[in-house]
């Protein structure tokens, strides 16, 4: 999820707010510290916009 926030530009703060998230629960998710629930993955991948596969997939975004 990292990699694609960080092709998007966006910040923590930013993929928080856009997918009505706490920042924090984003950087617990992000750091591998919190499971990610499947609706928050619907809700992350549209505010990357990317599909939400992608964010279960290891795969890295083309950069």
């Amino acid at each position: 999820m990292r990699a694609f926030r960080k092709q998007v530009g966006m910040t923590q703060e930013q993929l928080a707010a856009s997918a009505g998230l706490h920042v924090t629960y984003v950087n617990e998710i992000e750091r591998g510290k919190r499971n990610v629930a499947i609706d928050n993955i619907g809700r992350i991948a549209e505010a990357l916009n990317v599909a939400p596969a992608l964010l279960l997939s290891s795969a890295e975004p083309d950069l």
